[in-house]
């Protein structure tokens, strides 16, 4: 039996515990914090879910997917509505990074001032990827750590202002990864290939869409094993290590995006580097 004092104790420490504490939110959320994380929500079945006002597609389970951009400062603000009336409020603040200089030299200049008869290709082709990057199917699978696409050295690294050829160009918002030509390049997860193509500056390039606007993309194939339309499942080759494209030599540009807003796939996998060869 509490005495009146015990009682009294545990009142005052209500009153003065975190309301995060005396009322445990119902949402929670998994992937990275960082600028250029991805971010996995998760709730229950039936709930409505916004992103600074975006309205999220949600599973039936309760499964709900956002990024944070690379250069992202103010906190994401999250609001669910649950099924049985509850609301709730999530402020998502987007941990700081910091960004290397990497200069490459050698490209063809093509590549780095690419002609003018080129330039309507390479609209078209943008366009292409871009329209691909707008699915929103019911896939999960990015729920779960993607899976490095092959073993190698990690020659490139997310958010690096790129200098090429000595001129300084945007951000490279994608993750390199070096290996012989000819690597097998597995699937990061379970998805349906939405465009595989060969395009100028991407060279040997497939998208894969991982659900609600989840998508990984790979660049500089040699060679393309798999159509637009396929199901793959994590793991599976869909392509070769190459060095078509704006390449220097052979690897792979490993991009993640949620619909047009580039992450950082090294974020989302079990580790933070690939298996070495």
């Amino acid at each position: 039996m509490i005495s009146r004092r015990g009682l009294l104790v545990q009142v005052a420490a209500m009153a003065v515990m975190p309301k995060a504490m005396a009322e445990p939110g119902r949402l929670s959320f998994g992937g990275s914090h960082e600028q250029g994380g991805l971010m996995v929500g998760r709730g229950e079945p039936g709930i409505r879910v916004t992103a600074d006002g975006q309205t999220l597609q949600v599973s039936p389970q309760g499964l709900f997917a956002f990024g944070l951009a690379y250069d992202a400062e103010k906190p994401v603000l999250v609001a669910a509505q649950f099924a049985d009336g509850h609301s709730e409020t999530r402020d998502i603040l987007p941990t700081p990074r910091h960004y290397d200089i990497q200069a490459i030299t050698g490209l063809p200049e093509k590549y780095v001032e690419p002609p003018p008869e080129v330039a309507e290709r390479m609209a078209r082709e943008r366009a292409l990827i871009t329209d691909a990057r707008k699915r929103e199917s019911a896939g999960t699978d990015f729920a779960a750590p993607l899976e490095w696409p092959c073993a190698g050295r990690l020659s490139g690294v997310y958010g690096s202002q790129r200098i090429l050829n000595g001129k300084p160009m945007a951000p490279h918002l994608a993750v390199d990864v070096a290996a012989p030509e000819g690597t097998s390049i597995h699937a990061a997860a379970d998805g349906i290939v939405a465009i595989t193509d060969d395009f100028y500056l991407e060279g040997g390039f497939t998208l894969l869409d991982h659900g609600h606007g989840v998508s990984t993309c790979y660049l500089h194939q040699s060679k393309r094993l798999v159509a637009a339309g396929d199901a793959v499942r994590r793991g599976d080759i869909i392509g070769q290590i190459g060095h078509t494209g704006r390449a220097t030599g052979p690897h792979t540009h490993w991009g993640l995006n949620w619909f047009q807003m580039k992450l950082d796939p090294s974020r989302a996998t079990r580790t933070s580097i690939p298996p070495l060869g």
